[in-house]
């Protein structure tokens, strides 16, 4: 029982200084590769990058230490991440105070609900996930994560839109007017590092390499160049209207803001008291307000989107940089050679110190110390609008996990409880969440480094997230310089391995239809992006309808003997049918949703073929039958006996058969109609059927093909 609560315990059952010393590496190993990775994804979910780091620190240790996995590496990954953005997004702004705090919020949410799955035993929840579905999304979310990151490989800045392709098309406008190269460059530069470095030796961590040589050179060349500006030194009258006329924009939304949340309690009371005539005065004003407020939010994208699209000489005027759009700095003065922007995000500019970027973008300063350890803040409001997006992105991280925690397990050889990941993935992502954690899981890649580096037990894991924390106590100056499209190059080359065509080739050629769900939800997750669980409900949906479909309409297969003495299906084996005895086989549980379907396939039989004596119902398939599907057998019996036919069943299972008996319906069929197998039914019955019969040879007893 002990160890049932505590599974890290059986890790050190003869654990010796070899186990540690292994153990220490793996562990090691995976940091090189979790720290940058893990500051990528961050901004992936729409953090700030160091909150990747924040989600490397506890959830790792605590899901090593609960769950049953023990070389399984835990950790922000790309989907989850991906997810999180997508939900939080109709929430706040990406990187906003409020973000974070509904981002934790978030994993909160996820670990109770993976918690009390691992609790109750239901970890076979995931099963609704089919791996078509999961294939389709996985290749659709490859894709769409893997584009996010070109605006940051270009060097250049964009509202996101409504669809998630025009996004992609206004990063493409917004690169063809300005690419920043040498943020290309460093892109371009990681990359090549990346994959030289995995094909001359794939144990090097290559993420880290190509961390450390472009952060040195971006720290080297300058690489990021900013400067604080007032609203005066831009020389360039309709940009500083533009900067005055944003400004007010945002005031007036957040006025507007203001006023609707007012006016929202303010229709509350009205409800509660009543007052219809009340309630829909509310609504009208809210209706102007709302109105009023996209019609701000628009003029505000059109004003952000030209002070972003204007470029700017910079020239040094007595220690003061003044800005000049390109090509209009008065004749004599020098220009720094730098190409200039205003940075503008969704906030006010502040006129006495604007943000000026003359060079490439970098992750920044990076908080000292590890995050104090605090309960998140609950808001209802929020936490009923994110239930449907925590209970997704938990079995899809849960799916992720026990994959290649499985995968692992085969290899190993150790056992696997899948409820107790469940236990050890919630409790991660719950104490991960006081620890300003964003909803982390299992990863694919560092997963294998750490098998690969020859970890033993969870205590790699430990390792892993004792590394992070020297790194936020010691370390976290030297990620200043890192550049945001390095961390873009990282993750574009760990989503890669995600994407799988032959995926969707193997679905439709184990079932057409599963292949067709598949497409489905890859074409439906990117059509419908960013809302990307609308994409994973339809293939749920797709799935549970041809299930449903199946089960409405088993197969119904009519039996004659073939080449190799056995009963098969007559129709796929092309094989002629006798006219004295229908052999029916029924391939699934009768029950109410199908009853009705066995009726008129018996009936069809009956009709189609006028010279019946005697059908077999063949019941091996039939592992059990309902009130409903008991209700429709006793009907058949009654209705075939009445035509002058004779019914029989064969193979029937105990399940099946006790059904039968309290029911007393084995009494009506008759003990004596009831037969262990299909060739005793044929014995028994075979000649009877066939008395006074004019069939020359019967397909029962030789294989006779149609003409």
């Amino acid at each position: 029982m002990v160890k049932k609560i505590f599974p890290f315990l059986g890790w050190f059952k003869g654990y010796d200084m070899a186990s540690l010393r292994a153990d220490a590496i793996s562990g090691l190993t995976v940091a090189l590769v979790l720290i940058p990775q893990s500051m990528a994804y961050a901004q992936l979910a729409g953090m700030p990058a160091y909150y990747g780091l924040y989600a490397s620190f506890l959830p790792p240790l605590i899901a090593a230490l609960f769950g049953s996995s023990r070389q399984l590496a835990t950790g922000p990954v790309a989907v989850v991440s991906l997810m999180t953005a997508a939900s939080l997004e109709p929430l706040a702004t990406a990187g906003s105070e409020g973000y974070i705090a509904y981002a934790i919020l978030l994993a909160l949410m996820v670990g109770v609900f993976q918690f009390l799955l691992g609790v109750l035993r239901l970890g076979l929840v995931v099963n609704f996930l089919s791996h078509p579905v999961v294939n389709g999304f996985t290749n659709a979310a490859a894709l769409i994560i893997a584009s996010s990151q070109l605006s940051k490989m270009f060097g250049v800045y964009v509202d996101k839109a409504e669809h998630y392709y025009q996004t992609i098309i206004n990063v493409f406008q917004s690169a063809m007017h300005y690419t920043h190269l040498p943020s290309l460059g460093m892109g371009v530069l990681a990359f090549g590092v990346m994959i030289i470095l995995k094909r001359i030796n794939p144990k090097i961590p290559n993420v880290l390499v190509a961390v450390v040589i472009t952060t040195g050179l971006s720290w080297g060349i300058g690489f990021n160049h900013d400067a604080k500006i007032a609203l005066e030194a831009i020389n360039a009258p309709h940009v500083q209207q533009n900067v005055l006329d944003f400004n007010q924009t945002i005031h007036s939304i957040d006025d507007l803001a203001t006023q609707r949340t007012a006016l929202t309690s303010v229709l509350e009371k009205a409800k509660a008291a009543g007052d219809k005539v009340a309630v829909l005065d509310v609504q009208h004003d809210l209706s102007v307000l709302n109105v009023r407020i996209s019609r701000l939010k628009h003029e505000s994208h059109l004003l952000r989107e030209d002070l972003r699209a204007t470029l700017f000489d910079g020239v040094e005027d007595g220690g003061t940089l003044l800005l000049y759009p390109q090509g209009t700095a008065p004749q004599g003065m020098a220009t720094d050679g730098r190409t200039w922007r205003i940075k503008v995000g969704n906030t006010a500019l502040d006129t006495t110190g604007m943000k000026a970027m003359g060079g490439g973008a970098v992750v920044g300063t990076v908080p000292s110390g590890i995050p104090s350890l605090s309960v998140p803040k609950l808001d209802l409001k929020i936490m009923l609008h994110l239930i449907p997006f925590a209970a997704i992105i938990s079995l899809l991280g849960f799916m992720e996990a026990i994959s290649i925690a499985k995968a692992m397990a085969a290899k190993t050889g150790q056992r696997l409880d899948p409820n107790q990941e469940l236990i050890g993935q919630g409790l991660g992502n719950i104490l991960g969440a006081c620890g300003k954690s964003y909803p982390a899981s299992g990863s694919f890649s560092r997963s294998a480094v750490n098998l690969q580096a020859g970890a033993i037990s969870g205590l790699s894991s430990v390792f892993t997230s004792v590394m992070v924390v020297i790194v936020l106590m010691f370390f976290t100056p030297l990620l200043y310089h890192l550049p945001q499209a390095v961390l873009a190059a990282v993750i574009m080359m760990a989503v890669i391995g995600l994407i799988n065509a032959s995926g969707f080739i193997h679905a439709w050629k184990a079932q057409w239809y599963d292949g067709a769900i598949s497409i489905l939800t890859f074409v439906c997750t990117l059509a419908f992006a960013p809302h990307l669980d609308k994409g994973i409900m339809v293939g749920v949906a797709l799935s549970l309808g041809v299930f449903l479909y199946k089960s409405m309409r088993p197969k119904v297969a009519d039996l004659s003997r073939s080449e190799d003495e056995s009963l098969r299906d007559a129709t796929v084996h092309g094989l002629r049918q006798c006219e004295h005895i229908a052999v029916v086989r029924f391939d699934g549980p009768l029950f109410f949703a199908n009853a009705s379907f066995l009726e008129d396939q018996i009936t069809d039989r009956m009709i189609s073929n006028k010279k019946l004596r005697h059908i077999i119902i063949v019941a091996n398939g039939i592992n059990d039958m309902d009130a409903s599907g008991e209700e429709a057998l006793s009907l058949i019996v009654d209705r075939v006996r009445s035509t002058g036919v004779d019914i029989s069943l064969s193979g029937v299972n105990e399940s099946v058969m006790a059904v039968l008996e309290r029911t007393h319906l084995l009494e009506k069929i008759g003990k004596d109609h009831v037969y262990a197998t299909m060739e005793t039914a044929l014995c028994a019955t075979h000649e009877q059927a066939h008395k006074d019969g004019e069939e020359e040879s019967c397909p029962l007893t030789s294989v006779c093909h149609l003409a």
